[in-house]
């Protein structure tokens, strides 16, 4: 299932727990109402998931969408296994590291050419 706003794009398939996410621009309160319910249902029947964020020409959160990304995070701490994030500034990878405490999940940050390399792990055993 493919969704997409202005900003944000999100892959999924009911037979994968791999979540793609592509974001560019800036986040809204409105995206997250998009898209949260499709990672909720997922968890739902997955369990946990992955995913995939990928951030190209991203600008950051508004202040709305910043609380509901809090909120998503702590409601879904334990739910999600690894994140691989593929940017293209210092600022994204840093955000990487700032992520660590809201999440159980494992983190690593790729830079745009190691896209290859964030897909295999983000599939990969550990």
């Amino acid at each position: 299932m493919t969704t997409k706003t202005d900003v944000v794009s999100i892959k999924t398939s009911s037979d994968s727990n791999v979540i793609e996410i592509r974001v560019s621009g800036k986040l809204s309160r409105e995206d997250y109402e998009v898209f949260v319910p499709e990672i909720e249902a997922l968890i739902a029947q997955h369990g946990t998931v992955r995913i995939l964020f990928d951030m190209h020409d991203f600008h950051g959160w508004e202040t709305a969408a910043l609380w509901e990304d809090i909120k998503f995070d702590w409601k879904h701490y334990r739910d999600i296994e690894r994140i691989a994030m593929i940017g293209e500034s210092a600022w994204e990878k840093g955000m990487a590291k700032f992520c660590i405490p809201f999440t159980k999940a494992k983190i690593r940050y790729f830079d745009r050419q190691e896209e290859a390399a964030a897909r295999e792990w983000i599939t990969g055993e550990d």
